[in-house]
């Protein structure tokens, strides 16, 4: 596996010179309406986004029901906290009996539906909706089973870091291509709901290129689209953000979440961003700057002189457009005498003087 690998997935392709690979993550955004899911899916594929993505999974194959502390989340986290993980997940997760048909309609709208499966029943799931790449979530980077299972199924995997060391990443890594995973893609990743932008450590796209050799991009939890697009300029050839109908509608992870509006500033800023930082370096004019050199500052016979007139600094000036002479040579012109009549607007050449 190497960074300058091409993977293609459907009608979309994964790679350097293709456009970011742009996934518009629901997650629970749905807020338990199917309606408000197609919604979403709609509003995504109006964005030009290629992706979208949910997550596959009930709160009975996450956790278990316990009000124990450890199950608890933190009362001082932002979004979620005081809940239990229990409740947390029965609120957000997708109905398994909605993926066909937010499949379908993704599908229908020129999407690439694909989900992140959390146990073994829900990579069977998948299978039967015949997905064509998995992703896996930060906090199951360290579950090498589940890992193999889906590396199993043949199909790319994209795989979130967060919060792991480099130890972890390179046995999940392992762990994948052992098992049969030959397209792999990495994604730097805070896994910080939301994430700040002095925590996104964006040095960590080319950090993971290098080490593991694969494709990387960047799973974004920060505000906004300007991480996501730094990172484009970095290297980045995918970039996952949740997506959500309105923020003020609410929902488990709405605060972090892109508006329609925004996710489809992001594909278009993140395609400059590519194709800028793909541009090179060069000196000179480009093609498009031609026609601008005709603005360049040249000497100009700004008031009407007669035969034997001087140059002075109020009848000869350094101006807009080009076509006189050279604006440095105004000190050898100075004091000259003029040989013929001149009108103001005429460029200052040497036969003139």
């Amino acid at each position: 596996m190497t960074s300058s690998q091409v993977i293609p997935v459907g009608k979309a392709t994964i790679a350097t010179q293709a456009p970011p690979f742009v996934i518009a993550e629901m997650s629970g955004n749905h807020n338990g309406d199917l309606d408000r899911a197609f919604a979403i899916v709609d509003a995504v594929a109006e964005s030009g986004a290629q992706a979208l993505k949910i997550q596959t999974y009930t709160a009975d194959t996450l956790t278990i029901r316990s009000d124990k502390p450890g199950f608890r989340i933190a009362d001082s986290h932002g979004l979620w906290g005081g809940r239990t993980l229990y409740e947390l997940y029965e609120e957000a997760h997708t109905p398994w009996d909605w993926h066909a048909p937010i499949f379908e309609r993704a599908r229908s709208r020129g999407l690439i539906p694909f989900s992140t499966p959390f146990d073994p029943s829900s990579v069977e799931l998948l299978e039967g909706l015949g997905v064509e790449l998995y992703k896996t979530a930060s906090a199951e980077i360290v579950d090498l089973p589940l890992i193999r299972e889906i590396a199993r199924t043949g199909k790319p995997i994209i795989m979130s870091t967060g919060m792991a060391t480099l130890a972890e990443i390179d046995a999940a890594v392992s762990a994948a291509h052992d098992a049969g995973c030959r397209q792999l893609v990495l994604l730097a990743c805070t896994a910080a709901y939301p994430a700040t932008p002095q925590e996104a450590r964006l040095g960590n796209i080319d950090a993971l290129r290098r080490a593991f050799g694969v494709p990387v991009g960047l799973s974004d939890h920060t505000l906004g689209i300007g991480v996501s697009v730094a990172a484009v300029a970095l290297g980045a050839v995918v970039i996952e953000k949740h997506v959500t109908l309105d923020r003020s509608d609410g929902g488990v992870d709405s605060d972090f979440s892109l508006s329609p509006a925004e996710l489809t500033s992001l594909v278009v800023s993140a395609e400059q961003a590519r194709i800028a930082t793909q541009s090179g370096t060069g000196f000179g004019p480009t093609p498009e700057e031609r026609a601008v050199l005709a603005l360049r500052r040249s000497l100009f016979v700004v008031s009407d002189v007669k035969k034997g007139d001087l140059v002075t600094p109020s009848n000869v000036r350094s101006i807009r457009p080009a076509g006189g002479l050279p604006a440095d040579a105004i000190d050898v012109v100075l004091g000259r005498p003029f040989v013929t009549d001149v009108e103001r607007g005429t460029p200052l050449t040497w036969d003139l003087i």
